[in-house]
């Protein structure tokens, strides 16, 4: 989440953003895929697959896992927001090629205080969550397909009696994710290496109606692509090296300063924001290629993209790094990931930490902290 309001005045009329509902969907839960600068899409399959891709979870090497992550959010401007997310999966079956999986998302916006006479100041405690379920299997040795389904709750309004009357009310939706992840493992002269290929349509449903259907707002509906190559350094030393690109498959919404300064133009764009509100999610999917204000080159400057590199040593000490690249005219977001991590049979531990290009970028410094159980290795240690 940026705020795309206060950064509006420094890009002038370029500065076009798609705007969505429920943005924190669009936050990246765990501090692996932080850690790469936003990585997940072919990554090696771990418990938190559920947001980056997945189909994944068919060819994870344990039976099952369960992940918790935190990650304090926006901390250079207060320090009560936070992103909680508990996700995992179990193998289903003795074929060894098909799981389910679920995760629970909640994230918090701090205390607020209105500040209004009307309400006397009253404190409210906005937040949003969303519980999904998915399931995957392999449909070969190598390619597998995963879907979730994902109900989605936004409170951003009074908690009060009076919230009724006022049209903040809390808004629900549901939505549905469709994935899927290739895998090979190549031979490049003497070693064997391993080339992976993943997508994901996720958030495709319903849109999100605040203020009692007032003000729609559409899903962040994203498609992802990524690749991974992974090959041996040496005995028990492996590097992967990661490519994400993604698309929000949202429209854009219509700007008055887009059209003519007349009546005309005036009409013309009621016109066109009614047809906004108006349009189903699926119809927006399709129009979000083809309906920047600035045609092709715009719709190009709506693809992020991320570069990522992670070094392990015997899948026990991980060291990660990575870039983000969002356009300055859609967002501008632009930083460094850094992480760690380290395992043993039963837990992993993961930290990753985000260095913004701009000093000013709200997003500067954000930690993330990530706890990850293996479960085959607790039936080891209890000798199940």
């Amino acid at each position: 989440m940026v705020p795309a309001v206060a950064m509006a005045d420094t890009k002038g009329d370029n500065f076009n953003p798609v705007q969505t509902g429920v943005n924190s969907l669009s936050i990246a839960p765990d501090a692996r895929g932080a850690s790469m600068g936003d990585i997940g899409a072919a990554t090696d399959p771990d418990a938190n697959s559920q947001f980056w891709n997945p189909s994944k979870y068919a060819f994870a090497y344990s039976n099952a896992g369960v992940s918790l992550s935190y990650t304090p959010w926006l901390r250079k401007l207060v320090n009560d927001i936070f992103l909680a997310n508990l996700s995992g999966y179990w193998k289903l079956g003795t074929y060894d090629n098909q799981a389910i999986s679920a995760s629970i998302r909640y994230f918090s916006l701090g205390e607020v205080n209105t500040g209004s006479d009307i309400y006397q100041g009253q404190n409210l405690n906005p937040y949003e969550m969303s519980i999904d379920v998915g399931y995957s299997r392999k449909l070969s040795e190598s390619y597998s397909m995963g879907i979730v389904l994902r109900y989605i709750y936004s409170d951003l309004g009074y908690g009060g009696s009076m919230s009724y009357d006022n049209g903040n009310t809390g808004a629900s939706a549901f939505s549905a994710d469709i994935s899927g992840f290739l895998t090979k493992y190549p031979i490049i002269g003497r070693n064997e290496c391993q080339w992976s290929f993943g997508w994901n349509i996720s958030n495709i449903g319903s849109k999100v109606n605040y203020g009692d259907g007032e003000e729609p707002a559409f899903l962040p509906t994203n498609l992802r692509l990524g690749t991974t190559f992974t090959f041996p350094l040496a005995d028990y030393h492996n590097l992967a090296l990661s490519l994400d690109v993604n698309k929000l498959l949202v429209p854009t919404k219509p700007r008055l300063n887009d059209y003519p300064d007349d009546i005309e133009g005036q009409e013309e764009y009621i016109n066109a924001l009614e047809d906004w509100k108006n349009m189903s999610p699926i119809t927006g999917i399709f129009k979000s290629f083809t309906d920047a204000p600035g045609g092709m080159k715009e719709e190009l400057r709506e693809i992020t993209w991320s570069l990522g590199a992670e070094y392990s040593y015997n899948q026990q000490f991980f060291l990660r790094a990575g870039y983000y690249y969002e356009n300055e005219f859609k967002g501008g977001r632009k930083y460094f990931g850094l992480g760690a991590g380290f395992a043993m049979n039963v837990l992993r531990v993961d930290a990753s930490y985000m260095m913004a290009t701009s000093q000013t970028s709200p997003l500067d410094q954000t930690l993330r902290f990530t706890l990850t159980f293996d479960m085959d290795g607790l039936k080891e240690i209890f000798g199940r």
